[in-house]
Order: structure tokens, then C-alpha cells, then sequence
């Protein structure tokens, strides 16, 4: 596969700083032309969301990707699919109840839509289930700050693509032609409230604590687990330093008959070595190369909470928390408080392990379906 070495969408924004609505349109436009090409093709992607959004390199100007086929289907026109698949911000509310098609993707781009215009998702709640129960009722919040600000044109295209009846949902061809969206259209070149911005990094910062704790999962996998991944390590560190090397990597790779660029091989090495030392160790690869669907095992999280939990008080603080993501190398600036305040349900500043848990857990699609299906049921 091609790699995309520019980081996920939301990174991109935050590190621009300023933001207008110009700038989300732009955006989507790209994401929706993706989607449009989708759809004619007779494909439905069925998990779209900002992480699967990645840019091809860092250059300012790189294009977007759609990436994460793997819960993608061939349709043809008034097939009907019933799985209930995707994350769970984005899950279309006739996804849920199992009678969908290609409208369900127009859907989750509402979604992303409203998150770039004011920094949190539209259907929001402590636990899976929650959010399900808020997607079907599917009130969406116009009148909390920024929204008063927003102008009227990105508003009527969130509410047509977030229409609860997939029938009268707008189509991608049709969100391609609203004023709002078009090249020089309505969408205004005002930067959007600060506010947004800092929504929209807590809603990001999530992100580095569940990378974290995978990490520290990934150093607890029983043998078994990890005896290919660990046969595969040794065998590239041909050295046996414990560590592999762009030289190793790219040996390596070529023995098992990956036949990937200079360029690909530097960008692959970047992506996987955490620390930034320029060298992958064995947890990094581990790391990188493990399923997720490993993770959510009872004990490797009650393990990951354990690393966290330093003085074994039963609570992660600010403090064992910095110091956890200092010592994974994942630091790179976020603010901690950002971090707790987004996990911890109780307002009490620390965090226990059932929100431990919740976060883990919480949209994860690589969850098993059975689970999925007692909530909607």
C-alpha cells in the first residue's frame, strides 16, 4: 500500500493553528469527492472517520487520502446490507438499525463536518450505548457556542447530511454542488473561534493515551501471541542489537519481497519509531504491527492501567499520567489536563479504571459485533 507520511487530517489542523470555514470546506470537498468516486464505483467505505484521513506527506500542500478499507462493500443500486460496522461517533442511524447503503457514508462526513466547524461530535456520551441512543434521536445542537457564529450556509448543508431518513439525505453529487462547499463559494474566510481549536486538540488528545496504553499492552501479549511478530523482528536485526536499523528494515523487507522506494522505506521507519531515536526497537515494532483486537482482553487492560497507575492508588493522576507518556515518548506537548478532562467522567481529576476501561473501549470498531448487536437490539 502507498504510504501517507503527512499524519491524520485532525493533526494537520491543529498544528496550523488558524482555521476558518473556508478551510473546512476545502476540506471536506476533497473528503466528499473521495466518497462521490466511492460510490459511483458501486463501493460503500462504511467506517469513515478523521483518522482515516491521512496526508501523503508533510509538504503544506500534500493531498488527502482515504485510507481503511476494511470494512469497505461492493453494492449495487437498492441493495440493502444489515452488519453494524464503523466507529462509534460516525455510525449512521440506519446502520443501527440494520437497513443501510451507500447514505450511511454521507452520514459519517456530517459528522466530520460538524466536528471541523465547532470541535466536538455531534451525538456524544459517556459509553457506547449512549452514543447509539443520541445518534437515533438524532437531535443535533445548533444553538451552543460557536454555532450562533457559523454561518447559515454550513449549517443547511450539516443538517442535510445529517438527515435521519437516508431517503432525503442530501447525495455526495449534491453536497459537491451546495454554494457552501463549491471553490469560492459561501463558506467564509473568517478564523473560527479559538474555542474550536482547543475542542478540537482534547478531542485529539485521547488519542496519545490510548497510544500509550497499547504500547504497554503490546509489552504484556503472552509468548504465543507474538511468536511471529518476534520471529520477524529477529530476523530483520540481523545484528542481534535489539534493535532494527533503515539498513535492517530495508533487508528485510526485501527478503520477504516488499519492493518499496528509498523514500518509502525512510517514511515507514519514521511512522513505527516512536521515540524518534531513528532506530525501531522490538516494543515499537510490536507496537506497530499488532491487531487491535488483541487489546481488549480484560487483563491486558487491567495490566495497561497498572503501568499507569504508579503509586497503585486505584486512580491514574496528572502527574503518573505525564510521567507514562513521557517514558512512551508520546508527550510532544499536549496538555495532560486536556487529556484527563476527556476521560474522566466524574469530574474528579484523576482517573479510575472503569473510565480507563470506557476509553479503551469507546468507539473501537474492531470490537466484536456480538456486543454491538445487545445494544441495538
Amino acid at each position: 500500500m502507498e504510504l501517507c507520511a503527512g499524519g491524520e487530517l485532525f493533526d494537520r489542523i491543529i498544528a496550523k493553528g488558524k482555521y476558518t470555514e473556508r478551510a473546512a470546506a476545502s476540506l471536506l470537498r476533497t473528503i466528499v469527492e473521495i466518497v462521490h468516486t466511492c460510490h459511483s464505483l458501486g463501493v460503500i467505505h462504511r467506517d469513515l472517520k478523521p483518522e482515516n484521513f491521512l496526508l501523503l506527506s508533510k509538504d503544506e500542500h500534500a493531498p488527502l487520502k482515504a485510507t481503511d478499507f476494511g470494512l469497505s462493500v461492493f453494492f449495487k443500486q437498492g441493495e440493502v446490507f444489515k452488519d453494524i460496522v464503523g466507529s462509534a461517533y460516525y455510525i449512521a442511524p440506519e446502520v443501527l438499525k440494520r437497513n443501510y447503503g451507500p447514505e450511511a457514508d454521507i452520514w459519517s462526513i456530517g459528522v466530520i463536518l460538524y466536528i471541523l466547524l465547532c470541535g466536538v461530535p455531534p451525538f456524544w456520551a459517556e459509553s457506547e450505548h449512549g452514543i447509539f441512543n443520541a445518534i437515533l434521536r438524532g437531535q443535533v445542537d445548533f444553538s451552543s457556542d460557536p454555532w450562533p457564529r457559523i454561518s447559515p450556509g454550513a449549517k443547511d448543508l450539516v443538517k442535510k447530511m445529517l438527515t435521519t431518513d437516508p431517503r432525503k439525505r442530501i447525495s455526495a453529487y449534491d453536497v459537491l454542488n451546495h454554494p457552501w462547499i463549491k471553490e469560492d463559494g459561501e463558506a467564509p474566510d473568517t478564523p473560527l473561534d479559538n474555542a474550536v481549536m482547543n475542542r478540537l486538540k482534547q478531542f485529539r488528545a485521547m488519542n496519545q493515551f490510548k497510544k500509550a496504553a497499547l504500547r504497554v499492552i503490546a509489552g504484556c501479549l503472552s509468548e504465543e501471541e507474538i511468536r511471529g511478530l518476534k520471529e520477524m523482528f529477529k530476523s530483520m536485526d540481523a545484528d542481534n542489537s535489539g534493535t532494527i536499523t533503515v539498513d535492517e528494515l530495508r533487508r528485510g523487507l526485501a527478503k520477504q519481497g516488499t519492493k518499496l522506494s528509498e523514500a518509502e522505506v525512510e517514511q515507514l521507519m519514521e511512522a513505527a519509531d516512536a521515540d524518534g531515536n531513528g532506530t525501531i526497537d522490538y516494543e515499537e515494532f510490536i507496537t506497530a504491527t499488532m491487531h487491535m483486537n488483541r487489546m481488549d482482553r480484560e487483563e491486558h487492560l487491567y495490566t495497561a492501567f497498572q503501568y499507569f497507575d504508579k503509586d497503585g492508588s486505584g486512580c491514574i493522576s496528572k502527574e503518573e499520567l505525564e510521567q507514562a507518556l513521557k517514558e512512551k515518548g508520546l508527550l510532544d506537548g499536549r496538555d495532560i489536563k486536556e487529556i484527563i478532562s476527556e476521560v474522566d467522567a466524574d469530574n474528579d481529576g484523576r482517573i479510575d479504571y472503569s473510565e480507563f476501561v470506557a476509553m479503551m473501549r469507546k468507539g473501537n470498531p474492531e470490537q466484536n459485533h456480538k456486543k454491538r448487536r445487545d445494544v441495538v437490539l
